[in-house]
């Protein structure tokens, strides 16, 4: 049995992706002890690649959104069912395009008929008139 109550999140794609920039960093490091352009830059190249591979390992289903989690998706070799979909909260998948419909509330405005004034509110609090 597991000593806490709750999954951490630990997935292959933080893994992965903390490994990928862990190597950045170091190269990144060690450019700025050289005091060379080319190794820093490079560190931040391989920085940027570490985004790249950990939010692809993400929507491919190796990484899991935020939120509550069945006990049977804890493992962080355990693919999350939710992927394919998209999380509501995730910024990864909205970046994707992904998970939009379970959050998209768009607010629908009673129409004006054309002898009516426009009011306030239904131009908006914000209109200066």
């Amino acid at each position: 049995m597991s000593a806490h109550q709750y999954d951490h999140g630990h997935t292959v794609a933080g893994w992965v992706g903390f490994g990928i920039a862990s190597v950045g960093a170091g190269v990144a490091g060690l450019g700025v002890v050289a005091v060379s352009g080319v190794l820093i830059a490079g560190g931040l190249a391989i920085g940027v690649v570490s985004l790249l591979v950990t939010w692809a390992l993400h929507l491919a289903g190796w990484g899991k959104g935020p939120g509550l989690r069945p006990r049977a998706e804890w493992g962080w070799r355990v693919r999350d069912s939710a992927a394919p979909g998209g999380h509501a909260e995730c910024l990864a998948c909205r970046l994707a395009g992904r998970g939009r419909g379970a959050r998209a509330v768009v607010p629908v405005m009673p129409a004006q008929r054309g002898s009516e004034p426009e009011t306030v509110a239904a131009a908006g609090a914000d209109s200066v008139r």
